[in-house]
């Protein structure tokens, strides 16, 4: 890959410098921007975009025709499926439109009137209709811990692991939107002192930082996507919180791992950050040893730096930072997960939704969940406000937080804000 740098993009908008949301970035999402009227958006610094409205205002003029429509929508699957170079094409027109070299005054008067609205003023809502979901397990640092916790501590990693890009298949319906809150679940766990289960609420309730990405182009059943062209396949990464029940979880997922335990409710940022956006921040992944077969090898620089954070604020406290991490340290990278994904003929269809697994790094104060932070409860996280937790307790909120930054610019993911309520 080319040496890219990133050059800042001013506009005629106020996006002052690290807001996250410059013409840099121009993520996607969906908002209502009134009661009843729910469209497609991007964001200028503290500015929503209504691309609706802005299409309605001829901005897209020249550009592919379904332009005029898509956006009137209440999901993005529809303008995703018309393919990169429309996305492409249009990027660059909304950084001359709203870039601060636009001289047309009439525009920008029409555009300020009309199409502009102040993002406190919106309620971000599901950005996408989620096809299918698959959940992968590719961090080498999170899985070593689990295995340590769980297995084996001499031979945490599973003879598999090194060689694919685990993964399940998940629930989709149960993905939601930042914002909304989830219940408690409930199911069986059994105690270590009882030769039998007991059915309650999980007393293990854990978050999982994680990132997902979003299919962009469909494929026929008996298809494969090659490594060296999986990222043509991919629109966008968002934020992803793929909570899960770990006292449910270790009583039922062997033989054939998550369910209850994981489909009960996942979260993601309500903005999809392009591809494009982040061509600037691909890095190196980890060294893959033993090397690795023909069809999963990639090119370098596949990973992506984006610096993670995880805050816990109690009901009636202050956000605790408990952990901070990046994307850039999974072991498999997205490409390698598409290619393993769909090399036995599996169709992928847009809207898809790939999740990367929790993303843990060396450091224990990088370790994407409480399992790890807390060692299993066996060090609980002292927070501000003298309480201490093991896992989640009710009315807990997590805050995730993405960004990217590299010569002085940044570029947000949003935040995916989950609060926990007692079990119905």
């Amino acid at each position: 890959m080319k040496n890219t740098k990133l050059k800042p993009l001013l506009s005629w908008i106020d996006s002052s410098e690290n807001s996250g949301f410059s013409l840099n970035n121009l993520p996607y999402g969906i908002a209502e921007i009134k009661p009843g009227k729910t469209i497609g958006v991007t964001r200028i610094g503290n500015q929503v975009v209504n691309l609706d409205e802005l299409a309605q205002l001829q901005a897209f003029n020249g550009l592919h025709p379904e332009l005029l429509h898509v956006f009137s929508q209440p999901i993005l699957n529809y303008f995703i499926e018309l393919g990169g170079e429309v996305h492409h094409e249009l990027r660059l027109r909304l950084q001359q439109v709203f870039g601060a070299g636009n001289t047309n005054k009439q525009q920008i008067e029409a555009i300020k009137k009309s199409a502009l609205v102040p993002f406190s003023a919106v309620k971000m809502k599901m950005p996408l209709k989620v096809t299918d979901y698959t959940d992968f397990y590719s961090s080498i640092e999170h899985a070593t811990n689990v295995g340590r916790m769980f297995r084996d501590p001499e031979n945490a990693l599973l003879p598999n692991w090194r060689h694919l890009p685990v993964g399940y298949h998940g629930r989709a319906s149960s993905i939601v939107v930042s914002g909304t809150p989830i219940h408690r679940p409930k199911g069986q766990t059994k105690p270590p002192d009882s030769n039998f289960p007991v059915f309650g609420p999980s007393k293990m309730l854990d978050f999982e930082l994680e990132m997902a990405f979003v299919v962009g182009k469909n494929t026929s059943l008996g298809e494969s996507v090659p490594v060296e062209k999986a990222q043509e396949y991919i629109f966008g990464l968002m934020l992803f919180n793929d909570l899960s029940a770990r006292d449910i979880q270790s009583w039922e997922y062997v033989p054939l791992g998550p369910f209850l335990a994981k489909n009960f409710g996942s979260v993601i940022a309500p903005w999809i950050v392009t591809l494009e956006a982040l061509e600037p921040f691909r890095v190196g992944g980890p060294v893959q040893e033993p090397e690795v077969l023909p069809y999963l090898k990639s090119k370098e620089n596949r990973n992506y730096d984006v610096a993670l954070e995880v805050a816990l604020r109690p009901e009636k406290g202050t956000e605790n930072v408990i952990c901070r991490s990046n994307y850039k340290y999974m072991y498999w990278n997205m490409d390698q997960q598409l290619a393993h994904h769909t090399v036995n003929g599996c169709n992928i269809t847009v809207g898809d939704l790939y999740a990367s697994g929790t993303i843990s790094g060396k450091e224990a104060g990088s370790f994407g969940s409480m399992l790890e932070l807390t060692w299993r409860g066996a060090h609980p996280i002292k927070l501000n406000d003298g309480s201490e937790r093991k896992f989640l307790n009710d009315n807990d909120t997590v805050v995730m937080r993405g960004v990217c930054r590299k010569d002085g610019i940044e570029i947000s993911f949003g935040e995916c804000e989950t609060k926990i309520l007692a079990a119905l």
